[in-house]
Protein backbone atom coordinates (compact mmCIF):
# COMPACT_ATOMS: atom_id res chain seq x y z
CA UNK A 1 0.00 0.00 0.00
CA UNK A 2 1.57 3.38 -0.85
CA UNK A 3 0.17 6.17 1.00
CA UNK A 4 -0.15 9.87 -0.41
CA UNK A 5 -0.33 13.26 1.07
CA UNK A 6 -3.95 15.04 1.32
CA UNK A 7 -3.29 18.49 -0.15
CA UNK A 8 -5.95 20.54 -1.06
CA UNK A 9 -8.73 17.73 -0.79
CA UNK A 10 -6.38 15.89 -3.46
CA UNK A 11 -4.24 12.75 -2.39
CA UNK A 12 -0.61 14.18 -3.93
CA UNK A 13 2.61 12.15 -4.75
CA UNK A 14 6.07 13.92 -2.66
CA UNK A 15 7.28 16.26 -5.19
CA UNK A 16 10.81 14.83 -4.99
CA UNK A 17 9.35 11.10 -5.06
CA UNK A 18 10.71 10.15 -1.71
CA UNK A 19 9.51 7.42 0.32
CA UNK A 20 9.49 5.61 3.45
CA UNK A 21 8.98 2.03 4.58
CA UNK A 22 6.21 1.14 6.59
CA UNK A 23 6.24 -1.80 8.89
CA UNK A 24 3.25 -3.80 10.82
CA UNK A 25 5.15 -4.13 13.65
CA UNK A 26 3.04 -7.50 14.79
CA UNK A 27 5.32 -9.26 12.07
CA UNK A 28 8.17 -7.23 12.16
CA UNK A 29 7.58 -6.65 7.86
CA UNK A 30 7.03 -3.95 5.86
CA UNK A 31 3.72 -3.61 4.06
CA UNK A 32 3.49 -0.27 2.65
CA UNK A 33 5.36 2.71 1.58
CA UNK A 34 4.65 6.73 2.99
CA UNK A 35 5.88 9.89 1.56
CA UNK A 36 8.93 11.46 3.14
CA UNK A 37 7.72 14.92 2.29
CA UNK A 38 9.92 18.02 2.28
CA UNK A 39 9.79 22.03 2.22
CA UNK A 40 8.39 21.86 -0.99
CA UNK A 41 5.38 19.31 -0.09
CA UNK A 42 4.59 21.43 3.16
CA UNK A 43 4.84 24.85 1.34
CA UNK A 44 2.19 23.16 -1.00
CA UNK A 45 0.01 22.26 1.71
CA UNK A 46 0.53 25.47 3.48
CA UNK A 47 -0.68 27.46 0.31
CA UNK A 48 -3.50 25.56 -0.07
CA UNK A 49 -4.23 26.40 4.03
CA UNK A 50 -3.56 29.78 3.04
CA UNK A 51 -6.00 30.74 0.59
CA UNK A 52 -8.74 28.69 2.45
CA UNK A 53 -8.50 30.32 5.48
CA UNK A 54 -10.15 33.54 4.57
CA UNK A 55 -13.37 31.31 3.45
CA UNK A 56 -13.27 29.32 6.23
CA UNK A 57 -12.57 31.10 8.78
CA UNK A 58 -16.29 32.99 7.89
CA UNK A 59 -18.37 30.32 7.89
CA UNK A 60 -21.04 29.65 10.24
CA UNK A 61 -20.08 27.93 13.87
CA UNK A 62 -23.57 26.26 12.72
CA UNK A 63 -21.98 25.27 9.44
CA UNK A 64 -18.67 24.06 11.19
CA UNK A 65 -20.49 22.24 13.67
CA UNK A 66 -21.99 20.28 11.22
CA UNK A 67 -19.27 19.56 8.83
CA UNK A 68 -17.17 18.17 12.21
CA UNK A 69 -20.30 16.35 13.58
CA UNK A 70 -20.36 14.44 10.07
CA UNK A 71 -16.76 13.32 10.21
CA UNK A 72 -17.37 12.45 13.78
CA UNK A 73 -20.42 10.12 12.57
CA UNK A 74 -18.32 8.27 9.39
CA UNK A 75 -15.34 7.52 11.93
CA UNK A 76 -18.28 5.52 13.78
CA UNK A 77 -19.52 4.24 10.76
CA UNK A 78 -16.18 2.85 10.00
CA UNK A 79 -15.03 1.64 13.59
CA UNK A 80 -14.13 -1.82 11.96
CA UNK A 81 -11.82 -0.56 9.15
CA UNK A 82 -9.88 2.04 11.41
CA UNK A 83 -9.74 -0.24 14.19
CA UNK A 84 -8.09 -2.83 12.09
CA UNK A 85 -5.84 -0.31 10.51
CA UNK A 86 -4.68 1.26 13.03
CA UNK A 87 -3.35 -2.54 15.11
CA UNK A 88 -2.01 -3.17 11.47
CA UNK A 89 0.21 -0.31 11.70
CA UNK A 90 0.76 0.29 15.75
CA UNK A 91 0.63 -3.16 17.09
CA UNK A 92 -1.79 -2.49 19.90
CA UNK A 93 -4.66 -5.10 20.45
CA UNK A 94 -7.63 -4.68 18.46
CA UNK A 95 -9.65 -4.87 20.98
CA UNK A 96 -8.61 -1.93 22.41
CA UNK A 97 -8.38 0.02 18.79
CA UNK A 98 -12.10 -1.25 18.72
CA UNK A 99 -12.96 0.34 22.21
CA UNK A 100 -10.80 3.33 22.74
CA UNK A 101 -8.67 4.29 20.18
CA UNK A 102 -11.35 4.99 16.91
CA UNK A 103 -13.79 5.93 19.21
CA UNK A 104 -12.47 8.52 21.00
CA UNK A 105 -11.02 10.43 17.45
CA UNK A 106 -14.89 10.04 16.94
CA UNK A 107 -15.71 11.61 20.14
CA UNK A 108 -12.61 14.72 19.60
CA UNK A 109 -14.30 15.78 16.36
CA UNK A 110 -18.25 15.77 18.18
CA UNK A 111 -17.10 17.56 21.19
CA UNK A 112 -15.68 19.91 19.14
CA UNK A 113 -18.16 20.10 17.17
CA UNK A 114 -20.60 20.65 19.99
CA UNK A 115 -17.77 23.36 22.21
CA UNK A 116 -17.32 25.68 19.25
CA UNK A 117 -20.99 26.85 19.40
CA UNK A 118 -20.61 27.15 23.15
CA UNK A 119 -17.30 29.27 23.24
CA UNK A 120 -18.10 32.85 23.99
CA UNK A 121 -16.64 36.20 24.18
CA UNK A 122 -16.60 38.38 27.33
CA UNK A 123 -17.58 41.70 28.07
CA UNK A 124 -16.60 44.14 30.52
CA UNK A 125 -18.35 47.17 31.49
CA UNK A 126 -15.99 49.87 33.35
CA UNK A 127 -18.65 51.76 35.33
CA UNK A 128 -17.83 55.99 35.84
CA UNK A 129 -16.04 56.67 32.62
CA UNK A 130 -18.99 54.97 30.38
CA UNK A 131 -16.29 52.53 28.51
CA UNK A 132 -17.28 48.89 27.89
CA UNK A 133 -14.79 46.37 26.82
CA UNK A 134 -15.12 43.34 24.45
CA UNK A 135 -12.58 40.67 23.59
CA UNK A 136 -13.14 38.80 20.22
CA UNK A 137 -11.15 35.45 19.73
CA UNK A 138 -9.90 35.21 15.97
CA UNK A 139 -8.90 32.10 14.68
CA UNK A 140 -4.93 32.42 14.12
CA UNK A 141 -4.44 31.20 10.09
CA UNK A 142 -2.69 28.67 9.07
CA UNK A 143 -1.48 26.26 12.02
CA UNK A 144 0.94 23.22 11.97
CA UNK A 145 -0.64 19.73 14.14
CA UNK A 146 1.95 17.10 14.78
CA UNK A 147 1.08 13.77 16.54
CA UNK A 148 3.03 10.80 18.11
CA UNK A 149 2.25 7.02 17.41
CA UNK A 150 1.23 5.41 20.34
CA UNK A 151 -2.43 6.72 19.72
CA UNK A 152 -2.60 7.74 15.96
CA UNK A 153 -6.01 8.73 15.27
CA UNK A 154 -6.96 9.53 18.74
CA UNK A 155 -4.32 12.19 19.47
CA UNK A 156 -3.97 13.56 15.53
CA UNK A 157 -7.85 14.30 16.06
CA UNK A 158 -7.53 15.57 19.13
CA UNK A 159 -5.53 18.59 17.87
CA UNK A 160 -6.85 18.68 14.13
CA UNK A 161 -10.46 19.30 15.92
CA UNK A 162 -10.21 22.39 17.58
CA UNK A 163 -7.89 23.94 15.40
CA UNK A 164 -10.82 23.88 12.78
CA UNK A 165 -13.52 24.30 14.95
CA UNK A 166 -11.58 27.54 16.01
CA UNK A 167 -11.74 28.99 11.87
CA UNK A 168 -7.86 27.53 11.22
CA UNK A 169 -6.81 25.62 8.26
CA UNK A 170 -4.17 23.41 9.57
CA UNK A 171 -0.89 22.12 8.00
CA UNK A 172 -1.22 18.53 9.97
CA UNK A 173 2.14 15.42 9.61
CA UNK A 174 1.18 12.01 11.74
CA UNK A 175 3.91 9.98 12.64
CA UNK A 176 6.21 8.27 10.55
CA UNK A 177 5.84 5.41 12.28
CA UNK A 178 1.95 5.37 12.46
CA UNK A 179 0.40 7.03 9.20
CA UNK A 180 -2.25 5.04 8.24
CA UNK A 181 -5.28 5.83 10.06
CA UNK A 182 -4.32 9.80 9.34
CA UNK A 183 -4.32 9.05 6.06
CA UNK A 184 -7.74 7.23 5.93
CA UNK A 185 -8.61 10.18 7.93
CA UNK A 186 -8.38 12.55 4.78
CA UNK A 187 -10.78 10.31 2.39
CA UNK A 188 -13.61 10.74 5.49
CA UNK A 189 -13.09 14.89 5.20
CA UNK A 190 -13.73 14.34 1.97
CA UNK A 191 -16.52 12.59 2.36
CA UNK A 192 -17.81 14.93 5.07
CA UNK A 193 -18.00 17.33 2.59
CA UNK A 194 -14.87 19.64 4.40
CA UNK A 195 -14.13 22.67 1.82
CA UNK A 196 -10.46 21.88 0.46
CA UNK A 197 -7.59 23.24 1.86
CA UNK A 198 -9.20 23.21 5.49
CA UNK A 199 -7.01 20.04 6.25
CA UNK A 200 -3.83 18.80 4.66
CA UNK A 201 -1.95 16.18 5.74
CA UNK A 202 1.77 15.95 5.08
CA UNK A 203 3.65 12.64 5.49
CA UNK A 204 7.37 12.04 6.97
CA UNK A 205 10.20 12.10 9.30
CA UNK A 206 10.54 14.75 12.12
CA UNK A 207 13.67 15.61 10.61
CA UNK A 208 12.44 16.56 7.26
CA UNK A 209 8.68 16.90 6.96
CA UNK A 210 8.15 18.06 10.70
CA UNK A 211 11.24 20.34 10.90
CA UNK A 212 9.25 22.42 7.64
CA UNK A 213 6.43 22.54 9.65
CA UNK A 214 7.68 24.33 12.61
CA UNK A 215 10.10 26.83 10.43
CA UNK A 216 7.67 27.50 7.83
CA UNK A 217 7.71 31.62 8.50
CA UNK A 218 3.57 32.02 8.28
CA UNK A 219 2.46 28.60 10.48
CA UNK A 220 1.91 30.83 13.64
CA UNK A 221 1.17 28.14 15.80
CA UNK A 222 2.36 24.49 16.81
CA UNK A 223 0.98 22.13 18.50
CA UNK A 224 3.03 18.93 19.23
CA UNK A 225 2.92 15.81 21.36
CA UNK A 226 5.63 13.44 21.77
CA UNK A 227 9.33 13.28 23.09
CA UNK A 228 10.94 15.81 25.33
CA UNK A 229 14.18 15.85 23.37
CA UNK A 230 11.84 16.94 20.43
CA UNK A 231 9.84 19.37 22.54
CA UNK A 232 13.02 21.21 23.32
CA UNK A 233 13.87 21.12 19.69
CA UNK A 234 10.61 22.27 18.09
CA UNK A 235 11.44 25.19 20.84
CA UNK A 236 14.36 26.41 19.96
CA UNK A 237 13.40 27.14 16.53
CA UNK A 238 9.44 28.16 17.28
CA UNK A 239 10.24 30.52 20.08
CA UNK A 240 12.73 33.24 17.81
CA UNK A 241 9.93 32.99 15.51
CA UNK A 242 7.04 33.90 18.24
CA UNK A 243 5.16 31.31 17.29
CA UNK A 244 2.41 30.14 19.68
CA UNK A 245 2.98 26.60 21.37
CA UNK A 246 1.36 23.59 22.88
CA UNK A 247 4.18 20.73 23.89
CA UNK A 248 2.32 17.89 25.64
CA UNK A 249 5.73 15.99 25.82
CA UNK A 250 6.89 13.02 28.28
CA UNK A 251 5.88 11.65 32.10
CA UNK A 252 7.70 9.48 34.42
CA UNK A 253 4.25 9.65 36.41
CA UNK A 254 4.19 8.25 39.83
CA UNK A 255 1.35 6.04 40.90
CA UNK A 256 1.21 5.85 45.06
CA UNK A 257 -0.77 3.47 47.22
CA UNK A 258 -2.32 3.86 50.50
CA UNK A 259 -2.91 1.15 52.49
CA UNK A 260 -6.19 2.92 53.30
CA UNK A 261 -7.03 1.77 49.26
CA UNK A 262 -9.68 -0.10 47.78
CA UNK A 263 -7.04 -2.89 47.34
CA UNK A 264 -8.80 -4.83 44.82
CA UNK A 265 -9.81 -1.96 42.34
CA UNK A 266 -6.69 -0.67 42.96
CA UNK A 267 -4.63 -3.70 41.88
CA UNK A 268 -7.12 -4.14 39.00
CA UNK A 269 -6.40 -0.94 38.21
CA UNK A 270 -2.93 -0.47 38.41
CA UNK A 271 -2.13 -3.62 36.15
CA UNK A 272 -3.97 -1.59 33.21
CA UNK A 273 -2.24 1.81 34.47
CA UNK A 274 1.06 -0.01 33.74
CA UNK A 275 0.38 -2.14 30.87
CA UNK A 276 -1.96 -0.81 28.28
CA UNK A 277 -1.11 -0.17 24.87
CA UNK A 278 2.41 -2.38 26.30
CA UNK A 279 2.94 0.88 28.24
CA UNK A 280 3.20 3.31 25.51
CA UNK A 281 1.03 5.64 26.99
CA UNK A 282 2.10 8.98 28.34
CA UNK A 283 -0.09 9.15 31.55
CA UNK A 284 0.85 5.88 32.42
CA UNK A 285 2.25 4.81 35.65
CA UNK A 286 5.55 3.98 35.35
CA UNK A 287 6.63 4.52 39.07
CA UNK A 288 4.74 2.85 41.55
CA UNK A 289 5.02 3.41 45.49
CA UNK A 290 3.63 1.57 47.83
CA UNK A 291 2.57 2.32 51.44
CA UNK A 292 5.59 0.00 53.69
CA UNK A 293 2.63 -1.82 55.37
CA UNK A 294 1.69 -3.45 52.37
CA UNK A 295 4.45 -3.74 50.09
CA UNK A 296 5.13 -7.58 50.54
CA UNK A 297 1.56 -8.49 49.40
CA UNK A 298 1.30 -6.07 46.94
CA UNK A 299 4.27 -6.80 45.41
CA UNK A 300 3.21 -10.88 45.37
CA UNK A 301 -0.72 -10.38 44.18
CA UNK A 302 0.72 -7.72 41.60
CA UNK A 303 3.06 -10.61 40.14
CA UNK A 304 0.04 -12.89 40.40
CA UNK A 305 -2.19 -10.79 38.44
CA UNK A 306 0.42 -9.53 35.55
CA UNK A 307 1.35 -13.35 35.11
CA UNK A 308 -1.98 -13.85 33.49
CA UNK A 309 -2.07 -11.30 31.09
CA UNK A 310 -0.96 -12.72 27.13
CA UNK A 311 0.90 -11.39 24.80
CA UNK A 312 0.53 -12.48 21.58
CA UNK A 313 -0.44 -11.30 17.92
CA UNK A 314 -3.09 -8.15 18.04
CA UNK A 315 -5.26 -9.20 16.19
CA UNK A 316 -6.35 -12.25 18.86
CA UNK A 317 -9.14 -11.13 20.66
CA UNK A 318 -7.24 -12.70 24.13
CA UNK A 319 -4.57 -10.67 23.90
CA UNK A 320 -3.87 -8.28 26.22
CA UNK A 321 -0.27 -7.36 24.84
CA UNK A 322 0.56 -6.49 21.49
CA UNK A 323 3.40 -5.88 19.86
CA UNK A 324 5.69 -2.82 20.33
CA UNK A 325 5.19 -0.52 17.63
CA UNK A 326 8.95 -0.86 16.02
CA UNK A 327 12.06 -3.05 16.28
CA UNK A 328 14.43 0.21 17.02
CA UNK A 329 11.69 1.05 19.96
CA UNK A 330 11.50 -2.74 21.26
CA UNK A 331 15.53 -2.01 21.26
CA UNK A 332 15.46 1.06 23.50
CA UNK A 333 12.76 -0.44 25.96
CA UNK A 334 15.26 -3.51 26.38
CA UNK A 335 18.38 -1.76 27.22
CA UNK A 336 16.79 -0.08 30.23
CA UNK A 337 15.75 -3.94 31.62
CA UNK A 338 19.18 -5.00 30.18
CA UNK A 339 20.78 -1.88 33.41
CA UNK A 340 18.70 -3.27 35.69
CA UNK A 341 21.26 -5.07 37.94
CA UNK A 342 23.90 -2.55 37.54
CA UNK A 343 21.28 -0.19 38.54
CA UNK A 344 20.68 -1.87 41.51
CA UNK A 345 17.24 -2.85 40.73
CA UNK A 346 16.40 -7.04 40.57
CA UNK A 347 13.72 -8.25 37.90
CA UNK A 348 10.51 -9.88 39.17
CA UNK A 349 8.69 -10.75 36.61
CA UNK A 350 9.38 -10.66 32.40
CA UNK A 351 12.40 -8.90 31.15
CA UNK A 352 12.38 -11.14 27.95
CA UNK A 353 11.11 -10.90 24.40
CA UNK A 354 8.76 -12.81 23.58
CA UNK A 355 8.06 -15.17 20.63
CA UNK A 356 4.61 -15.21 18.87
CA UNK A 357 3.68 -18.32 17.09
CA UNK A 358 2.58 -17.51 13.62
CA UNK A 359 4.14 -14.16 14.02
CA UNK A 360 7.99 -14.94 15.03
CA UNK A 361 9.53 -11.81 13.49
CA UNK A 362 7.51 -9.32 15.54
CA UNK A 363 8.22 -7.08 18.18
CA UNK A 364 7.53 -8.48 21.10
CA UNK A 365 8.16 -8.15 24.95
CA UNK A 366 6.83 -9.28 28.19
CA UNK A 367 5.08 -7.02 30.81
CA UNK A 368 8.17 -6.34 33.47
CA UNK A 369 8.48 -5.67 37.04
CA UNK A 370 11.27 -4.26 38.32
CA UNK A 371 11.91 -4.11 42.14
CA UNK A 372 14.02 -0.68 42.66
CA UNK A 373 16.56 0.57 45.71
CA UNK A 374 15.71 4.28 45.09
CA UNK A 375 14.14 6.69 43.00
CA UNK A 376 17.60 8.37 41.67
CA UNK A 377 18.02 4.99 38.97
CA UNK A 378 18.02 5.62 35.79
CA UNK A 379 15.06 2.75 35.73
CA UNK A 380 13.07 5.74 37.41
CA UNK A 381 14.60 9.00 36.23
CA UNK A 382 14.07 8.22 32.25
CA UNK A 383 11.23 7.62 30.28
CA UNK A 384 11.20 4.04 29.27
CA UNK A 385 7.58 4.09 27.46
CA UNK A 386 7.35 0.10 27.16
CA UNK A 387 5.79 -2.46 29.06
CA UNK A 388 8.09 -1.70 32.34
CA UNK A 389 7.19 -0.37 35.84
CA UNK A 390 9.48 0.03 38.94
CA UNK A 391 7.90 -0.88 42.63
CA UNK A 392 9.62 0.52 46.05
CA UNK A 393 8.04 1.04 49.61
CA UNK A 394 7.41 4.27 51.35
CA UNK A 395 6.30 5.16 55.06
CA UNK A 396 5.21 8.29 54.94
CA UNK A 397 3.02 11.13 52.82
CA UNK A 398 5.95 13.43 53.19
CA UNK A 399 8.48 10.36 51.71
CA UNK A 400 5.57 9.75 48.96
CA UNK A 401 5.24 13.32 48.16
CA UNK A 402 9.25 13.81 48.08
CA UNK A 403 9.29 10.68 45.38
CA UNK A 404 7.03 11.75 43.63
CA UNK A 405 8.07 14.80 42.37
CA UNK A 406 11.79 14.28 42.65
CA UNK A 407 11.94 13.87 38.98
CA UNK A 408 11.90 16.19 35.97
CA UNK A 409 8.93 15.09 34.50
CA UNK A 410 5.46 16.64 35.53
CA UNK A 411 2.81 15.37 33.85
CA UNK A 412 0.17 12.67 36.02
CA UNK A 413 -0.04 10.95 38.95
CA UNK A 414 -2.24 8.54 40.56
CA UNK A 415 -3.33 8.35 44.54
CA UNK A 416 -4.76 5.31 46.07
CA UNK A 417 -6.40 6.42 48.89
CA UNK A 418 -9.55 6.92 51.19
CA UNK A 419 -8.22 9.65 53.16
CA UNK A 420 -9.79 12.94 52.50
CA UNK A 421 -7.35 15.15 54.31
CA UNK A 422 -4.63 13.01 52.61
CA UNK A 423 -6.36 13.54 48.83
CA UNK A 424 -6.40 17.48 49.30
CA UNK A 425 -3.07 17.78 50.83
CA UNK A 426 -1.11 15.41 48.55
CA UNK A 427 -3.32 16.66 45.47
CA UNK A 428 -1.89 20.53 46.18
CA UNK A 429 1.73 19.46 46.94
CA UNK A 430 2.02 16.64 43.89
CA UNK A 431 3.89 18.63 40.59
CA UNK A 432 1.90 16.99 37.94
CA UNK A 433 -0.69 18.66 35.34
CA UNK A 434 -3.37 15.96 35.85
CA UNK A 435 -4.21 13.91 39.07
CA UNK A 436 -6.26 10.68 39.69
CA UNK A 437 -7.66 9.83 42.88
CA UNK A 438 -8.84 6.26 43.44
CA UNK A 439 -8.76 5.84 39.01
CA UNK A 440 -6.72 6.07 36.37
CA UNK A 441 -7.24 7.64 32.54
CA UNK A 442 -10.93 8.93 33.39
CA UNK A 443 -11.04 11.52 31.16
CA UNK A 444 -13.62 14.32 30.79
CA UNK A 445 -13.15 16.31 27.28
CA UNK A 446 -13.57 19.76 29.12
CA UNK A 447 -11.14 19.58 31.41
CA UNK A 448 -7.41 20.71 30.82
CA UNK A 449 -4.63 18.27 29.87
CA UNK A 450 -1.08 18.87 30.09
CA UNK A 451 2.08 19.13 32.17
CA UNK A 452 4.65 20.57 33.98
CA UNK A 453 8.29 21.11 34.19
CA UNK A 454 9.57 18.64 31.15
CA UNK A 455 5.74 17.18 30.63
CA UNK A 456 5.13 20.63 28.44
CA UNK A 457 4.18 23.90 28.01
CA UNK A 458 0.47 24.97 27.89
CA UNK A 459 -2.72 22.85 27.86
CA UNK A 460 -5.02 21.09 25.89
CA UNK A 461 -8.60 19.98 26.23
CA UNK A 462 -11.95 22.01 26.20
CA UNK A 463 -11.79 25.47 25.76
CA UNK A 464 -8.01 25.48 27.02
CA UNK A 465 -7.77 24.17 23.13
CA UNK A 466 -10.03 27.01 21.36
CA UNK A 467 -8.01 29.73 23.73
CA UNK A 468 -4.93 28.38 22.22
CA UNK A 469 -6.15 28.38 18.60
CA UNK A 470 -7.73 31.68 18.34
CA UNK A 471 -5.86 34.83 19.15
CA UNK A 472 -7.35 37.17 21.83
CA UNK A 473 -8.17 40.92 20.72
CA UNK A 474 -9.82 43.47 22.59
CA UNK A 475 -11.65 46.25 21.79
CA UNK A 476 -12.17 49.08 23.77
CA UNK A 477 -15.79 52.10 23.25
CA UNK A 478 -15.38 54.95 25.33
CA UNK A 479 -19.22 56.39 24.63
Amino acid sequence: MIIKNYINGSFLEPTLGNYIDNYNPSIGEIYGQIPNSTQEDVAQAYQAAKATFPSWSNTTLEERSAILSKIAQLITKKLEVLAEAETKDNGKPLSLAKTIDIPRASANFQFFANAITQFSSEAHETVGVNAMNFTLRHPIGVVGCISPWNLPLYLFTWKIAPAIAAGNCVVAKPSEVTPMTAYLLGEICNEAGLPKGVLNIVHGLGNTTGQAIVEHPNIKAISFTGGTKTGAHIARTAAPMFKKLSLELGGKNPNIIFADCDYELMLETTVKSSFANQGQICLCGSRIFIEKTIYEQFKKDFIQKVSQLKVGNPFDADTNIGALVSKSHLEKVKSYIDITEEEGGTILFGGKKVTVEGSEEGYYLEPTIIEVQNNSCKLNQEEIFGPVVTIMPFETEEEAIALANDVSYGLSATLWTNNLNRTMKMTKQIHAGIIWVNTWLLRDLRTPFGGVKASGVGREGGFEALRFFTEPKNVCIKY
